[in-house]
């Protein structure tokens, strides 16, 4: 039996919320306001009608005293102590009063919480809405995790256009990749094929090439070389986590658990899955390991705000003091490749899960200071196949390549 509640017995629920939390609320109201009207009542009659007593009793001691069955003293005493017994009757009045003013303060205050609640549930609650167990929603995401799309309909699902390449590069690439048919065995080859073709991002191939090769070592493979057949199945799809480059990188964790490239697309995927949290801690302890030139710490610092959002927690507000001491204390070597650093963030992230037009100028004049030209064309011609229908963007990006001297 399917465990998902039907429409119709979420309108069910709907129908009796109301009806019962209206009762509930009157039920409780009556008996509190009870007790308060009873509590003045029941204090005002008691003393009014002791003083009445010791009226009573003072004129039966003047009466006795006429008479001469008391004596002045034996007056006196009864007097005195008939006076003692009024004032604690006083006394006992002004507690009553003090406690029904009390009173009527804390029914106050429970009727003002009351119908707050009640306001606040009107605001943000879902009466018709369904139990969610904690452990129940654990499931639901696990079985989602389990069966997401495979990497093969990913990639059929993406336009593998690709960007625009050097014939004679594609020309060289393709005659190794015929060579090798005729040596699957040929390790060195295979690496240097992956390799390539991802430089010239042609992820898709570049995975399939891995693949080959991280079998040919077999136990021989590093973590490396899994990690990066992890990477490029991700870079393939434009960002999305497979099962498939789920499994490269539990294999490249159990080699080396420390590593953080494969940290960072576990954080990933636990987003991608729904376990915000999860992502956060991942991702927040990169952030506090460094070092700050890192790609994958870019990358994190351009999406760790949407992630605590989603996860609940507070928006890490930039980097620290000892980030910026430290960078201040760099060598111009060493703030040269934490720059580099900075730009491979915003590439692999352009890359991933593609970017605003503003980031596609940055992207491509960060190349040009940095005096990459070839990457730089290469950004301006991916750029353009993203915009090729906007003419205002096309044109900025025409001035971008030309300040990264790789336009006219």
């Amino acid at each position: 039996m399917s465990a998902i509640v039907s429409p119709s017995r979420q309108g069910s629920r709907s129908v009796w919320f109301w009806p019962v939390t209206i009762a509930v609320t009157l039920g409780v109201s009556i008996v509190v306001l009870r007790q308060v009207w009873n509590a003045p009542a029941t204090a005002s009659d008691g003393p009014g009608k002791d003083l009445g007593v010791y009226r009573d009793q003072l004129n039966e001691i003047e009466r006795d005293l006429a008479r001469g069955t008391l004596s002045s003293t034996e007056a006196e005493n009864l007097r005195v102590e008939i006076s003692r017994r009024i004032l604690a009757g006083h006394g006992n009045v002004a507690v009553a009063a003090d406690t029904s003013q009390h009173s009527f303060l804390a029914v106050g205050l429970a009727v003002v919480f009351l119908f707050t609640g009640l306001a606040t549930y009107l605001l943000l609650g879902a009466s018709g809405l369904p139990d969610q167990p904690l452990q129940k929603r654990l499931a639901e995401e696990s079985a989602r995790v389990a069966d997401r799309v495979g990497q093969k309909e990913a990639e059929a699902m993406i336009s593998q256009g690709g960007p625009e390449l050097d014939p004679e590069e594609l020309a060289l690439i393709d005659r190794l990749e015929n060579l090798l048919k005729d040596r699957p065995d040929d390790v060195r080859g295979y690496r240097l094929l992956a390799g390539n073709l991802a430089n010239l991002r042609l992820f898709s191939r570049a995975a399939r090439a891995q693949a080959h090769l991280v079998d040919l070592l077999g136990e021989m493979a590093t973590a490396d070389d899994i990690f990066a057949l992890a990477e490029y199945r991700i870079l393939a799809v434009k960002g999305y986590v497979s099962p498939e480059a789920e499994r490269a990188l539990r294999r490249t964790l159990t080699l080396a658990p420390s590593d953080p490239r494969a940290r960072y697309y576990s954080g990933l995927l636990a987003y991608q899955s729904g376990r915000a949290d999860i992502a956060y801690d991942l991702w927040n302890r990169l952030l506090a390991e460094g070092p700050s030139n890192a790609p994958w710490i870019a990358a994190i610092r351009s999406q760790i705000a949407e992630v605590a959002i989603a996860a609940g927690r507070n928006v890490p507000t930039g980097p620290s003091g000892a980030d910026i001491a430290a960078s201040e204390a760099m060598s111009d070597d060493e703030r040269a490749a934490m720059i580099e650093g900075m730009v491979e963030g915003l590439a692999l992230r352009l890359a991933d899960e593609g970017g605003t037009l503003d980031e596609w100028e940055r992207l491509i004049r960060a190349y040009g200071v940095l005096g990459r030209t070839a990457d730089a064309s290469r950004a301006w011609q991916d750029a353009r196949q993203i915009f090729t229908d906007d003419e205002v963007a096309l044109n900025r990006l025409q001035q971008a390549a030309r300040d990264a001297e790789v336009a006219q």
